[in-house]
């Protein structure tokens, strides 16, 4: 999405910045800054634009990829004080911003643009919907070496038509409880508004397949808890009867097997016109709040 070069204000001496980033999440302990040396996309990136903009910076993003996951598509925002974006490299273009940061950072991350955040922005509760891509292989010989990093595997042969009318079946707004990792006071209720398979199939990388999701927002661990629920019914261990059984669990159930991390890779981020930002932040912070409110259990 383009956005226009227009600043916008979030206080007196501050500006919000637009990130749009792409990184290779192996060597990550995913996306969230943590205690200790673990090194994650996050805090990589604060530490970089902390230390050219002379100041801390602290990066809110619009989906905390887990340990291993890609993305090619992330976006994030952070307000940055005006003084800082005046400095002789940087001239008040956020745009020159690419190009110091690509001096710093190791190339498993990129920063594809920076720029002015247009009013009412929040790459989190801004965001509409988000879309991930899952690659993965059942061939014998494994994944192709060149994309070994971005391609899971799977043991069993599978049927691409059952894998189909499972995620079918899992479209729509339900409680995906048995499908993600619980957070105290966290609501598990999305709605699931795309879920579909490719056999992306070539020469060099037979029996590949690529599952494509997208949702308003997505749990803890919930996109490869997916993914392994239609691979278990794409090698008959599981049937359609199983997966309309598990949207009826009200907690994570250890019967679906969560895929691999390394084939995940979030490609991109909707977000509504800018006149609507505002609005779409107020709603998605008023569901997020009366989670909170629901009791725990």
């Amino acid at each position: 999405m383009q956005v226009e070069s227009q600043p916008m204000t979030a206080s007196a001496d501050l500006v919000r910045l637009r990130f749009d980033i792409a990184y290779d999440g192996t060597d990550f302990h995913g996306w969230a800054s943590q205690k200790g040396q673990l090194r994650t996309v996050q805090g990589v990136l604060e530490q970089c634009l902390t230390m050219i903009l002379r100041h801390p910076i602290e990066l809110t993003v619009a989906g905390r990829t887990d340990a291993g996951v890609h993305a090619a598509g992330q976006v994030a925002h952070a307000d940055v004080p005006v003084e800082s974006l005046q400095q002789r490299s940087i001239d008040g273009e956020p745009a020159k911003l690419v190009r110091r940061l690509a001096k710093l950072v190791d190339d498993d991350i990129r920063i594809h643009s920076v720029s002015f955040a247009p009013e009412g922005f929040d790459a989190r509760f801004s965001a509409l919907r988000r879309h991930y891509v899952y690659r993965i292989t059942t061939e014998e010989a494994g994944a192709l070496p060149t994309r070994l990093r971005d391609t899971a595997t799977w043991t069993r042969p599978v049927d691409i038509d059952l894998m189909q009318q499972a995620a079918t079946t899992l479209v729509g707004l339900h409680d995906f409880a048995a499908f993600c990792k619980a957070k105290p006071h966290a609501t598990t209720i999305r709605d699931l508004q795309e879920f579909y398979w490719v056999d992306a199939s070539t020469p060099s990388e037979p029996n590949l397949y690529e599952a494509h999701v997208s949702a308003d927002a997505f749990c803890w661990s919930m996109v490869r808890s997916l993914v392994g629920c239609c691979l278990a019914v794409g090698e008959g261990r599981r049937d359609i009867n199983f997966v309309e059984a598990m949207l009826g669990e009200s907690e994570r159930s250890s019967s679906i097997p969560v895929a691999a991390a390394k084939g995940l890779s979030l490609v991109g981020v909707d977000y509504p016109a800018d006149e609507d930002l505002a609005a779409r932040t107020m709603v998605t912070r008023d569901k997020r709040s009366a989670a909170k409110d629901l009791p725990a259990g």
